[in-house]
């Protein structure tokens, strides 16, 4: 059954497997219809939220609330936050805190926001240590990752306790990379993706910033079309975000070790390479690191392995293009949840996501300081792809998946979760989940 096409719906999570499920955002007008055809097929099927608009609306409702009256910036982990909040708190870091943190400004974005990087260092002499960079926010409805990558900052900087993480390694983090986007999330589109730029050719907005980093720029997984979610831009690098923010890695791609790139959702630990099924020479060492990483959750089951393989391929993401400058380890790690709330995750849950997440930074910057302990040693580009044997994993939870509500509305758009159990679906496209 090729649902995309026959029906034109959203896919909001592909499945790639049999046994794996796909959600997907169905019209009110289309729900009956589509129940009845699945039910025919032998396809079974869940709703998960019953309401996409009014799950928004309550979600929206938590979004910027305050701190407490005297706290000196308006930031919490219980609510998402703006950006005005999101670059408050850096800007608050970096004058309370001058020994220890530096903001860095590397560009603007389209519509004239900066792009604001925080370097957490107690090294005097910047760059004599190997560097971690973290960045969220690629795609702008996948809130959770600059929540997560903010509680890291938090973590890093004012709590004493954690100071042991920045004995043998720098940290770069960027909470935000699309900041129109991402702005634009809150007070237009609530399910907006890309950026926000414009170009002659059409009067779509936005390109994929994860579909336009440099390495195999166009290739899978890619639209040359401008009002796709997958569109890649005119050329490699043709957003200012993209392009700030790779000519700033580049300028420290000796110092910089590890990348770490947060999205949602699915709850995966994606390695490279994601343009095709293939596996850099040292891919048995990243999968290994990776793996090590995700055993140290307790509240979330991640599932390890290469991008292309274990969801679908897709050229030009900013993993690749990492991995290709030499860095050792890159990652794109796919956050909570599985699909009961997908992009609409609750802001209750920033805080056991950001907590669940965050002693595993410990295993990255341990293996960094081993590996790379000597951050003047030069890198070398990648360009192998020989394939390992090594087999994507999944590593246990403690916690059981949530089930799915059933609560419907007559009105308002559904998601629906099908299950492949019983029979493979066949779409026209694989649209990203992150």
């Amino acid at each position: 059954m090729k649902i995309s096409q026959t029906y034109g719906l959203t896919v909001l999570k592909e499945a790639k497997l049999v046994n794996t499920s796909m959600d997907l955002l169905i019209p009110p007008e289309l729900k009956k219809q589509l129940e009845n055809k699945m039910a025919r097929a032998n396809i079974a099927h869940v709703v998960t939220i019953g309401d996409l608009q009014r799950a928004i609306n309550n979600q929206n409702l938590n979004a910027n609330i305050r701190n407490s009256k005297t706290a000196p910036y308006n930031m919490t982990w219980t609510s998402y936050h703006r950006l005005s909040d999101i670059y408050g708190y850096m800007n608050y870091l970096a004058v309370t805190y001058p020994s220890l943190v530096s903001l860095i400004d590397i560009g603007m974005s389209y519509e004239k926001r900066p792009l604001h990087v925080l370097r957490i260092s107690n090294s005097s002499s910047p760059g004599t240590k190997p560097a971690i960079w973290i960045d969220g926010g690629i795609h702008a409805r996948e809130w959770i990752a600059p929540a997560v990558a903010s509680y890291f900052i938090q973590q890093l900087v004012e709590v004493p306790a954690n100071a042991k993480l920045l004995t043998n390694v720098d940290w770069y983090i960027m909470p935000v990379m699309n900041p129109d986007g991402y702005e634009y999330s809150f007070v237009t589109d609530r399910l907006w993706r890309k950026t926000r730029s414009l170009t002659s050719s059409s009067n779509c907005r936005g390109v994929d910033p994860n579909r336009n980093f440099g390495y195999e720029w166009g290739g899978l997984g890619t639209s040359t079309d401008p009002c796709s979610e997958i569109y890649k831009g005119t050329k490699a690098f043709s957003e200012p975000e993209t392009n700030a923010t790779s000519n700033f890695i580049l300028g420290k791609a000796n110092h910089i070790k590890l990348y770490l790139t947060l999205h949602s959702y699915g709850q995966y630990a994606l390695i490279p390479w994601g343009y095709n099924v293939s596996y850099p020479p040292d891919y048995n060492d990243m999968f290994a690191l990776a793996n090590k990483t995700v055993s140290k959750f307790v509240k979330y089951q991640f599932s390890v392995g290469n991008s292309a393989d274990l969801l679908y391929a897709a050229a030009g993401g900013s993993d690749d293009w990492a991995k290709s400058v030499g860095i050792k380890y890159s990652y794109t790690f796919e956050l909570a949840d599985t699909g009961k709330y997908g992009f609409i995750l609750p802001a209750s849950q920033i805080l056991p996501v950001s907590q669940d997440f965050f002693p595993a930074l410990d295993v990255f910057a341990t293996e960094v300081a081993i590996c790379c302990g000597d951050a003047t040693k030069t890198t070398s580009k990648l360009t192998s792809t020989k394939p390992t044997t090594l087999k994507s994993t999944s590593v246990k939870s403690t916690t059981a998946k949530p089930s799915a509500t059933s609560k419907q509305s007559s009105t308002k758009p559904t998601t629906l979760k099908l299950s492949t159990s019983t029979k493979k679906l066949t779409t026209t496209s694989r649209k990203p989940i992150g």
